[in-house]
């Protein structure tokens, strides 16, 4: 008998693209090539897009050596949909000074660009030393796309879900990455 998703959500999962392992040994990768890149004189702020990079977020700032400071921001651009809709919708802006201080972008996934292209010229206004963007997956969908300095993994095209990333609330518990 078929499980019914609505009892099982899980049940609606196509595949495991992502174990736990392999996410775990590239995010600490990730940590250790973006300490080296920044000095204790940056004065690092990192920012996670909420909700999708809490995990992805927390698991990187535990493995960068080089001191800083931790914001978030909300930005939606899915809703319930899974598709981006394209409208970027800042849902919460962090009030961290930004003058002066090195900023590191926290994503979950990286795919049309619309996101970045509205978050990185708003902390630009803020006058930060530098705004580099780390992202977990990357789908490469748009030329000409603005680029994150690290990506951890380049992505299926199909929709992904765990380690964060969700569909309308449910799968962001998942120690994985699977297609929906």
């Amino acid at each position: 008998m078929k499980e019914d998703p609505a009892t099982n959500p899980d049940s609606a999962l196509r595949e495991v693209v992502f174990s736990e392992e392999t996410i775990r040994h590239r995010v600490r990768e990730l940590g250790r090539e973006i300490s080296r890149e920044y000095s204790k004189t940056d004065r690092l702020v990192i920012i996670g897009v909420l909700k999708g990079s809490f995990l992805f977020m927390a698991d990187l700032v535990r493995a960068i050596d080089t001191p800083h400071e931790v914001d978030f921001l909300m930005a939606s651009s899915y809703g319930d949909a899974t598709v981006s809709s394209g409208d970027v919708t800042l849902l919460y802006d962090p009030k961290t000074n930004l003058e002066g201080r090195a900023v590191l972008l926290v994503e979950d996934i990286v795919d049309t660009g619309a996101t970045l292209s509205e978050l990185i010229p708003r902390m630009e206004e803020r006058g930060p030393s530098r705004v580099d963007v780390v992202t977990l997956l990357h789908k490469r969908l748009t030329d000409g796309m603005l680029e994150p300095r690290w990506v951890g993994f380049d992505a299926p095209k199909s929709f992904l879900v765990g380690y964060g990333l969700d569909h309308a609330e449910d799968f962001r518990h998942l120690p994985y990455i699977a297609s929906l």
